[in-house]
């Protein structure tokens, strides 16, 4: 072979060692410098030490085992090998062997140091929880011990265990191939003897080692009972407490006997005793293990299980109850009416301007369309309800969200402008929840660039810039080039937007339908607003119409040296970082700019919730993400599928991964966090939530000095908070079985309940919570909640109404209330409305026209709330121009209502549920009709004989006319003279 050939293999080798480790440097040290920026240096290295720590340990520990099992099976290597076929043809292989034997060791040995300890390092979260695990307070009801003992310290020990049984068992083989090489073990029976008398003695220890791991194997299992899933619900069974937990007791005793038998072959070097320590082993496992507890549940537990399981459903049932936070739910009997008088609506009026007809979902669009202002903007698919305060201080639910920036126009999207210029988004957007203007769009509280409206002037000035969102480039470089801030002609432009000045209460106006039709131009499509931007929004070339600005936080990593520059250059493998002269070293890199990730890299120990949401607080910008505290390790909790359970229309299976766990199962779960990040320079703090939280207390003391005190919070932060979404679902997929406590109806499942369907989307995929205020039975004053609804298992009407007081300055926030409904009264479910609704004829009447036309017809949010004694159906119609494209947006036409069996359509709320109790002329007034009791003005006011003067002319006027139509010249010049006298009667 050439030279240069036998050289090529070694030089490529080292070329891809050193690129990886290049990689890998430049990973680590970015990943140090992004902590230290954030001001959390002490997790980072808080984790890397004890992955250190575990890799060092489990690879010296594996080293040290398989290695002396080696060392010991070479030396024990016989000194005459019996000229035996086997043996000869062995003799090749020793021979190879024999001069790298040195280096075959330390490879073998290094090799599984490494994997072991890889592996051992990525169990550093069950170590810190086993080193700083807390007290829950509360004994499980099986061994007395308390729950910290399952949650921390059993996951560990286990885990510990499985290393332990890696490390014998691999020097087993070890030892049984050295000694197969060298002779000490052999296959053929030549000489009488299989293994040499010091090959069973090593042989004999490593077995009794294992079995001696195997009895602490079974010792623990016996504790892990409380986590079966044998019996009628998770949790030890009646089996599992008077059969298997016995036999693992037994178990135990004989496997240290069967250890201790091994040991003593020592001495006896007979080949009979480990064999028959074996034997024993597998036939007590068998039957002791397998067999009797088969018998027990089989002729025993089966023919008598609700009897015999009761208890322990009782167990699971209130383990699973407190581990989920439902314990203390408040349940209601609710005896809804299905049938409501005048009296009684006229009664409720005061509560129909707070229902939240603008759904997050659909007027997204609405946004996109009218406040994306240029065409690289953009707003989440849905938007956000948080509650701001009006010009009079009451706090209304608004429809909020954030312009983000998406990237630079596509025809100008290259390395410089992605991460260079456009670098942030501009300003918040928000919009009264309530409130629509006469064309059906969203009524603006806060809008255009730069940001005004009546938030502005109720929170303040605020910096509106967004350098830290869910859009956008990975990274962006600031205090480099000069970056482009926003358009000047939206700063001049006036507003074109609904503002509250053109607000309706509730929904539009009932007699303005033509004004709220969708403005079609001579295309057919609608007229896009003037402010919006869509992607054929002309741009400005530089200097002309835009607004730069530089970037003057403390967000993000200096890039104050060119090794930085390298390191990072190496980590997004980008040498424009390198070679660009507007770089310099006060230059700033940001990136981890999602405030999802951020909060999950500075706080490991979370899983945090799939739905952040802005709010302008303190004169800032700031992302508020609730953060949980879980765990799978809480004994008879049944456990749930975190993912699956928040996954809805919303979500659409985006949910977040839990963070904290393996896999995606709970059986713990804790609001304990709420965090902030700046949308400007990316501050991020942890705001413990729930003090009384074990899991939070550990995770407090695995990393002091990362959660901030809640009294700390300001009050303007505290009035943004809610109580979060997934935590919601969650807890509702629980309440689906776990609102029935008694073990009995428990078992039969009778009662059992299901999330609905949404019936506004097509497939099968549940209805998510909708925040909303609602009059609660029983409440002093409306509240901002969240809500869910049910129905029973295999049935569409309604069994129960769920909310949580959403709002923190409450005494009740966080506390879940349950409408339970009669099961002799049938109320209808959503899917039943929907239905009542497509196939109401009233409905259809006024639907046929716009369905049939180009107009899309968009079904919003059907919400669910008490109203009247009983539950009100609402949902908003939405119209698009048909065709329109980017164009067109939803305009909200239409409102239905339920109650009842009953369904109805109005051009607003108030229509809708006049029209729905008294055919239209119901006892809720016109919201555009001024009030009769209010004096006339000056203006309007007149002679008493000016109405009669107009009533006498145009009466005149009429009677002239129908004779006119006789061709009467007569009748047409006193139709003259009418409408004269007319003229005469109005004035001017």
């Amino acid at each position: 072979m050439p030279r240069r050939s036998r050289l090529l293999a070694p030089v490529a080798a080292t070329v891809v060692v050193i690129i990886a480790g290049l990689m890998l440097a430049a990973n680590f040290w970015t990943d140090y410098k992004w902590f230290n920026s954030v001001g959390y240096t002490s997790v980072f290295l808080t984790e890397l030490w004890t992955r250190v720590l575990l890799f060092a340990v489990a690879a010296l520990v594996m080293a040290v085992i398989v290695g002396a099992s080696i060392f010991f099976a070479y030396r024990a290597r016989p000194g005459i090998r019996p000229m035996s076929l086997e043996q000869q043809g062995l003799d090749r292989y020793r021979q190879s062997i024999d001069p790298h034997r040195k280096l075959f060791f330390w490879i073998a040995v290094g090799a599984l140091a490494l994997l072991s300890g890889a592996a051992a390092s990525g169990d550093w979260r069950s170590y810190l929880q086993f080193v700083n695990g807390v007290d829950f307070g509360v004994a499980d009801p099986e061994f007395g011990m308390d729950i910290a003992f399952f949650a921390f310290t059993y996951p560990f020990l286990r885990i510990l265990l499985g290393y332990m049984y890696a490390a014998v068992i691999l020097a087993f083989i070890a030892a049984v191939i050295v000694h197969y090489l060298y002779g000490g073990v052999r296959l053929q029976n030549d000489s009488g003897q299989r293994a040499t008398p010091a090959a069973r003695v090593h042989l004999s220890v490593l077995l009794g080692l294992f079995v001696l791991l195997r009895a602490g194997s079974y010792w623990l299992d016996r504790y892990g009972l409380v986590f079966s899933n044998r019996g009628y619900t998770f949790g030890a069974s009646y089996t599992d407490v008077n059969a298997v937990k016995t036999a693992l007791t037994i178990l135990t005793v004989i496997s240290v006997i069967c250890a201790v038998l091994f040991f003593a072959n020592i001495v006896f070097k007979n080949t009979m005793i480990p064999v028959a320590s074996l034997g024993l082993l597998v036939l007590s496992a068998v039957v002791v293990g397998v067999a009797y507890p088969e018998i027990v549940q089989r002729f025993q537990v089966d023919p008598n299980e609700q009897r015999l399981e009761s208890p322990y459903i009782e167990r699971n049932i209130e383990s699973t109850r407190e581990a989920y936070g439902i314990a203390d739910t408040e349940v209601i009997d609710y005896d809804a009416t299905t049938e409501l008088t005048p009296q009684e609506l006229a009664a409720e009026a005061d509560t129909i301007p707070s229902v939240r007809l603008a759904d997050p979902a659909v007027v997204s669009q609405t946004f996109q369309q009218m406040q994306q202002v240029r065409g690289f903007y953009q707003f989440p698919d849905v938007l956000e309800v948080d509650r701001y305060p009006d010009s009079e201080g009451n706090l209304i639910d608004t429809i909020v969200a954030v312009r983000e920036l998406d990237g630079p126009p596509a025809d100008q999207d290259n390395w410089l402008n992605r991460h260079l210029i456009y670098t942030h988004g501009f300003g918040m957007v928000a919009a009264a929840g309530n409130l629509i203007d006469n064309e059906g769009r969203p009524v603006f509280t806060e809008y255009n660039i730069p940001p005004r409206g009546e938030l502005s002037e109720v929170v303040g000035e605020y910096e509106p810039r967004i350098y830290y969102g869910r859009e956008g480039a990975d990274y962006v470089i600031v205090q480099a080039e000069e970056e482009y801030d926003f358009p000047l002609d939206a700063e001049n432009a006036e507003p074109d937007v609904p503002t509250l000045e053109d607000a309706v209460d509730a929904s539009p106006s009932p007699d303005a339908d033509e004004a709220r039709a969708p403005a079609d131009n001579e295309n057919g499509t609608e007229e896009a607003p003037a402010e919006g931007g869509g992607e054929g929004a002309d741009e400005e070339s530089a200097g002309g119409s835009q607004q730069y600005n530089r970037y003057d936080g403390d967000g993000g990593v200096p890039l104050n040296n060119f090794f930085d520059r390298i390191l990072y250059a190496i980590k997004y493998q980008e040498t424009s970082i390198l070679l660009n002269s507007a770089i310099t070293s006060d230059s700033r890199i940001l990136y981890e700019r999602d405030p999802l990730d951020r909060v999950e890299k500075v706080a490991p120990f979370l899983t945090v919730d799939s739905r952040p949401y802005p709010a302008v607080v303190d004169g800032k910008v700031v992302w508020i993400v609730d953060g949980y505290t879980t765990s799978d390790g809480y004994p008879y909790a049944n456990r749930i599928d975190f993912t699956q359970a928040v996954t809805d229309t919303f979500t659409d299976g985006s949910a977040q991964q839990v963070g904290a766990l393996p896999g995606n199962e709970v059986n713990y779960i804790r609001n304990s966090v709420k965090a902030t990040v700046d949308a400007y320079d990316g501050t991020i703090t942890l705001y413990g939530w729930d003090g009384d939280d074990p899991v939070l207390e550990t995770w407090e003391g695995a990393f002091p000095g990362t959660i901030v005190d809640r009294d700390e919070m300001s009050d303007e932060l505290v009035q943004h908070l809610r109580y979060p979404d997934d935590l919601f679902k969650v807890q509702r997929e629980i309440m689906r079985e776990y609102h029935v406590t008694d073990a009995a109806s428990y078992y039969g499942g009778q009662d059992f309940w299901a999330v609905p369907n949404d019936p506004t989307q097509e497939g099968e995929v549940s209805e998510p919570p909708y925040r909303q205020t609602i009059n609660f039975p029983g409440a002093e004053e409306p509240g901002f909640s969240l809500t869910s609804t049910f129905v029973p298992r295999g049935r569409e009407n309604l069994a129960a109404f769920m909310a949580v007081d959403s709002n923190p300055e409450s005494e009740d926030y966080g506390q879940l209330k349950l409408l339970e409904l009669p099961r002799s009264t049938v109320i209808f479910g959503p899917g039943q409305v929907q239905n009542a609704f497509d196939s109401d004829a009233d409905v259809r009447e006024v639907l046929l026209p716009l369905e049939q036309s180009n107009a899309e017809v968009t079904r919003g949010n059907l919400l669910t709330l008490p109203f009247a004694g009983g539950l009100l159906y609402v949902e908003p119609l939405y119209v698009q121009a048909g065709g329109g494209g980017a164009a067109s947006f939803p305009l909200l036409q239409q409102v239905m209502v339920g109650f009842g069996e009953e369904v109805s359509i109005g051009s607003n709320l108030q229509d809708a549920l006049n029209n729905l109790f008294e055919g239209g002329e119901g006892p809720l007034p016109d919201p555009d009709e001024g009030t009769q009791d209010e004096e006339p003005s000056e203006a309007d006011s007149g002679s008493d004989e000016q109405p009669s003067d107009l009533t006498d002319a145009l009466n005149e006027a009429v009677e002239a006319w129908e004779e006119a139509q006789e061709s009467n010249d007569e009748a047409n010049e006193r139709l003259r003279e009418a409408l004269e006298a007319l003229e005469d009667a109005a004035g001017d």
